[in-house]
């Protein structure tokens, strides 16, 4: 249990924390800090602002990336107006880099690359389309890779029953053929593709899609090119449902509990404004200073403490240059 639940993972991360932060830590007990941190990683919020090694790590740091991703940028596909919630894939990996700093460009670039052709990257994409392809691509990485290793030896014609581990990641960067191709046939044939993949399913140590749902899958088909693959990947709900991080397409933009926060947001900001208005005369002597406590957080990540320590380092500088 503890090793399919990674909780030696999770312990590791903890210590680190904890001795990283042991200063802060100490005014308010260590029993409190690991109460705090395991909270965190059940509600799923302990991925934020972390580096990307640790939001990769485990199936549920992956899964709670996702989730957060999608409450977080929700509104970009629900609101409506003069882009309709279309964005560019720049624009998507800079939405990722802010939960995840050093969120790697490449596989923001293969997420797009399902919904779009290789020549049509500059194109936009809607949210839905980018979010669902997006999660193939990040939860199922190592699945995806091997896929298209396999796929680019059933093109070669070599023995389907062979081992096959993807060195890099150049197979899935292949140009990706158009539908109008005149090159007959595309693709590979979907039963011997299905048996390559139901092989890899049952030998692997990462997780793949449910095999019972890629048998139905590519059983209701002749031939099957590998994007061709990866788009019904995005699209199966029942994968979307097995794999539990977002709701299924009809309510991507339904989050009831979120929607109250902001509601309540709204409304002390508006009350700020309200209270805050200036009068007539233009006397704003009297505008009343809401005066908030500051709640410390319990912890930090690493990196803002790294951050921290930098910038006062800086300021030792600054201030022993004046000096002199």
């Amino acid at each position: 249990f503890a090793a399919q639940r990674h909780v030696l993972t999770y312990m590791e991360d903890a210590v680190s924390q904890l001795l990283e932060n042991r200063e802060d830590i100490s005014q308010y007990g260590i029993a409190r800090f690991f109460t705090e941190y395991f909270n965190s990683v059940r509600q799923g919020t302990h991925i934020l602002f972390r580096e990307f090694s640790f939001v990769q790590a485990t199936p549920h740091n992956r899964a709670s990336f996702l989730r957060t991703f999608w409450r977080c940028f929700r509104t970009v596909g629900k609101n409506g107006g003069k882009y309709s919630g279309i964005c560019c894939w720049p624009e998507y990996h800079c939405l990722l880099q802010l939960l995840c700093p050093d969120f790697p460009m490449e596989l923001t670039q293969k997420a797009a690359r399902i919904v779009l052709m290789d020549d049509a990257m500059d194109c936009l994409m809607s949210f839905s389309d980018f979010l669902f392809a997006f999660q193939i691509q990040f939860y199922y990485s190592e699945f995806v890779e091997s896929v298209a290793a396999i796929y680019q030896d059933l093109l070669a014609g070599k023995n389907p029953n062979t081992v096959i581990v993807p060195t890099s990641s150049s197979a899935q960067h292949r140009q990706r053929q158009h539908p109008n191709d005149c090159n007959p046939p595309e693709g590979v044939e979907a039963s011997l593709f299905y048996q390559c993949l139901e092989s890899l399913c049952d030998r692997s140590k990462y997780s793949c899609p449910p095999s019972a749902l890629l048998k139905e899958m590519l059983t209701n088909a002749q031939r099957m090119t590998f994007y061709g693959f990866l788009v019904a990947l995005a699209k199966d709900q029942g994968i979307n449902q097995a794999l539990g991080a977002l709701p299924d397409k009809g309510d991507l933009f339904l989050d009831p509990a979120m929607d109250q926060e902001l509601e309540k947001l709204v409304a002390q900001v508006s009350g700020l404004s309200m209270s805050g208005t200036p009068s007539s005369s233009g006397d704003t002597a009297n505008i009343p200073v809401r005066n908030s406590p500051r709640i410390n957080s319990p912890w930090k990540p690493l990196h803002h403490r790294r951050k921290m320590d930098a910038e006062s380092e800086g300021s030792n500088e600054e201030t022993d240059s004046s000096e002199n």
